[in-house]
């Protein structure tokens, strides 16, 4: 039995969240910044623990503001289908602090947008350019996982380093949703015991 996950992500204008789906889905890295102005749809198949799973990448251009309703979503057809998401990869530049607070208001908008609790994985990429971030790792780190109550992870996706593991821990966090495990306990490393390969 294949199990389908759809997963949005979302963030601030030139964060890298093309390149991380880029990089997930075909191994490819855009060396050109190229800003996403329509909606695409990504699949790739995945197996987890011997189980199958097909994962619905959205790469959502930038927004104003997460759609807080079903009318204000499907007025814009850029945003069309994003409130299905199970879970959200919300992704931030570690050297740009606007970035995560981008993150942080549109965490905000999500939560108060729907009653159920969604799955939100909280992203810093651009690790390869670790010399010129704005706050240590453990700062941000212990802020999300505490405060926000979300999964923390960093990546780059120009050095292809913990692209994989970000799509594993996601699945991972999705399957242990129907258990009483919080994403931000689910997101913590432990969970190198489980085998993931993309097909």
């Amino acid at each position: 039995m294949v199990s389908t996950v759809q997963v949005a992500v979302l963030g601030a204008p030139g964060v890298g969240k093309t390149s991380i789906v880029q990089r997930f889905v075909a191994q490819e890295f855009p060396e050109e910044y190229t800003p996403t102005e329509h909606r695409e749809l990504h699949q790739a198949s995945t197996v987890l623990s011997g189980r199958l799973y097909e994962l619905h990448i959205l790469d959502v251009p930038h927004m104003h503001r997460y759609p807080g309703t079903a009318g204000q979503e499907w007025m814009d057809p850029r945003f069309r289908g994003l409130r299905n998401s199970r879970a959200f990869i919300l992704v931030f530049d570690i050297c740009s602090p606007e970035s995560f607070h981008y993150v942080k208001v549109l965490r905000q908008q999500i939560l108060d947008s729907t009653s159920k609790s969604p799955l939100i994985v909280v992203v810093g990429n651009k690790r390869d350019q670790q010399k010129h971030r704005f706050a240590p790792r453990q700062v941000l780190s212990v802020l999300v996982k505490k405060s926000w109550k979300c999964g923390y992870l960093e990546c780059s996706a120009r050095s292809n380093w913990h692209i994989l593991l970000l799509f594993k821990e996601l699945l991972i966090s999705v399957t242990a949703r129907g258990r009483s495990t919080s994403p931000s306990i689910c997101l913590q490393g432990a969970l190198q015991r489980e085998r993931c390969s993309i097909m």
